[in-house]
């Protein structure tokens, strides 16, 4: 064959290719634009109040983009894809976890934060309204977290505002992001939540305050969703409130799921320890009560131990709490293999890392 020979069928074998590569391509563009259009959706154009708001699909979405924060903090430590991006962070309840957590989020993201952390320091000592210490903050803010001692506060919230809002907990109501990264947790260590398929339930067992406990309202409400069994230990007085036990009842239903035994509530921790798969810890809050002496009746109506985790609990047993703890948890628990509630803890960063990465449509960027 001629040199002019091989040149042409040289072009044709690159045009060809090059067709090839286009298509793949073209096929490539298709699936991520798809993955975006879905990733963009998983939060509520409002931002999030409550688990309700969110679909099965959207959760799981969530905790993809929330391994992807993981693996990005793991190996480069940052990015700077919310650059030129400002959070509010308000809060009119004290925080540590939460409020550090959305602050290294947002900064770990590369974009900014503004706070109110000390009521007394604001505006709202003076009689502001929170209507308008919210409107007021969207013109500084791109998006805002709001955590706030009355129930209802954060739709409050969302009405009033004109950029996303993330409820970081409203009274005795809901924890939507402590509910999200628990369950991130939960998935990590029993991954077999998320497939119903298998068959094998997971069994959670929630021990404390579970009348007024906003993080455990909004965990059983998101894992109802799930092939789960649900063992409430509160004393008399502190149990899951009925309402929200219907309202599991109900998700359970229109998952596909019989509710039949699901939920059952107990006095003694001692008669689930050795039923459950995750013991899901919460202390007696004190700042839920008027009564001192009320407060001190029940706030050590359970103490776990290390010993007692030996004598009942399964050897893959998890224990998570949402923090802080008071004296609901021995600091010889820290020790146990079964303790978990201080990589729970760490996990927040990942789950606040996907939930501002979707808001500012952006988490197709986390590689």
């Amino acid at each position: 064959m001629d040199t002019f020979s091989l040149l042409v069928e040289g072009v044709a074998v690159a045009a060809t290719s090059a067709t090839a590569l286009y298509i793949i391509w073209g096929i490539f563009r298709t699936l991520r634009s798809r993955g975006d259009e879905r990733e963009s959706k998983a939060l509520p154009h409002t931002g999030l109040v409550s688990v309700d708001e969110l679909s099965k699909d959207q959760v799981e979405t969530i905790m993809k983009v929330a391994h992807r924060c993981r693996a990005l903090v793991k190996q480069r430590g940052s990015t700077d894809i919310l650059k030129g991006k400002i959070l509010a962070n308000l809060f009119f309840e004290p925080s540590t976890r939460t409020r550090c957590s959305f602050e290294a989020a947002m900064k770990r993201l590369g974009g900014d934060v503004v706070s109110i952390l000390d009521v007394g320091n604001s505006s709202v000592s003076k009689g502001e309204t929170l209507e308008d210490t919210i409107m007021m903050m969207c013109s500084y803010s791109d998006a805002i977290v709001i955590r706030h001692p009355k129930e209802g506060s954060a739709v409050r919230a969302v009405k009033a505002s004109s950029v996303p809002v993330l409820n970081a907990g409203d009274g005795t109501g809901e924890h939507p992001t402590q509910a999200l990264l628990d369950f991130f947790t939960i998935s990590w260590f029993f991954p077999y939540l998320l497939d119903n398929e298998l068959g094998q339930p997971l069994r959670v067992g929630c021990v404390g305050d579970l009348r007024h406990g906003r993080t455990v309202h909004s965990l059983v409400k998101l894992l109802s969703r799930y092939n789960v069994y649900l063992r409430y230990v509160a004393p008399d007085g502190l149990e899951m409130p009925d309402e929200l036990q219907q309202t599991v009842e109900h998700m359970f239903r229109i998952n596909g799921l019989k509710p039949d035994g699901r939920q059952t509530s107990h006095r003694n921790i001692r008669e689930v320890l050795d039923k459950v798969d995750v013991l899901y810890m919460t202390r007696v809050q004190a700042e839920r009560f008027s009564n001192k002496e009320e407060y001190e009746r029940f706030k050590s109506s359970y103490i776990l131990t290390s010993e007692l985790l030996d004598e009942f609990a399964p050897q893959h047993c998890k224990v998570l709490h949402p923090l802080p703890r008071v004296n609901e948890i021995h600091p010889d628990v820290d020790r146990n293999h079964r303790q978990a509630y201080f990589e729970q803890a760490q996990n927040g960063l990942y789950v606040r890392m996907a939930l501002l990465s979707i808001v500012f449509g952006k988490s197709q960027q986390i590689r």
